[in-house]
């Protein structure tokens, strides 16, 4: 272990590789008081995902989705979440991705997108780091129907919510998906600075 360097990893194992890769890594840390200590974890790596929320100015709307999810089932929660249109990277742009996933997922394909925050949504086992968009949508972006891909097992329902709304289930805890909060926050933000109050 290099002086500047406090982390060395020793070992990576591959324990699965089906929906996304399983590793368990081993690694050698030195502690702020000089000690060193190993430890092993077991991390989820992936490619990262992009996420947009779309807003309607003339309507007063935002475009969600409503899916089921099985983590949040089996966390106690209902599972069929609220959030906006997402997906994997892969060796996609994140800009061209959320483009691709408005389409399959919602129909619309939105205007102005603009990145506005990236995060990592579970930084302990996840490698993951979520691309974050706002954009506008209206009538004549409308290019489908949404819904997803059958071939993939997505059942997904369109919802066009009015934004305060949305901002209302989030306090309540109806939209409790982590990129989905994150992006009403934003465009929250956004709304009170173009009104110079509260939206």
């Amino acid at each position: 272990m290099q002086d500047d360097d406090p982390i060395r990893i020793l070992k990576q194992e591959t324990l699965s590789d089906d929906y996304c890769e399983l590793k368990k890594v081993t690694f050698r840390q030195r502690r702020r008081d000089g000690s060193v200590q190993e430890q092993s974890r077991e991390v989820y790596a992936n490619a990262g995902g992009a996420a947009v929320l779309l807003y309607n100015p003339e309507r007063r709307t935002v475009l969600l989705t409503r899916q089921f999810r099985l983590g949040a089932h089996l966390a106690g929660h209902e599972g069929f979440a609220i959030e906006v249109p997402a997906g994997n990277l892969g060796d996609t742009d994140p800009g061209e991705r959320v483009r691709a996933e408005l389409c399959e997922e919602t129909g619309f394909r939105g205007h102005g997108l603009r990145k506005v925050i990236e995060f990592l949504p579970n930084p302990s086992s996840l490698t993951e780091t979520v691309h974050c968009f706002l954009g506008e949508y209206g009538e004549r972006d409308r290019k489908g129907t949404g819904g997803g891909k059958e071939k993939e097992g997505e059942d997904i329902e369109v919802l066009e919510m009015d934004v305060d709304e949305a901002f209302r289930q989030v306090k309540e805890g109806g939209i409790n998906d982590a990129k989905t909060v994150i992006l009403l926050q934003f465009l929250r933000e956004e709304l009170q600075q173009a009104n110079g109050s509260h939206p």
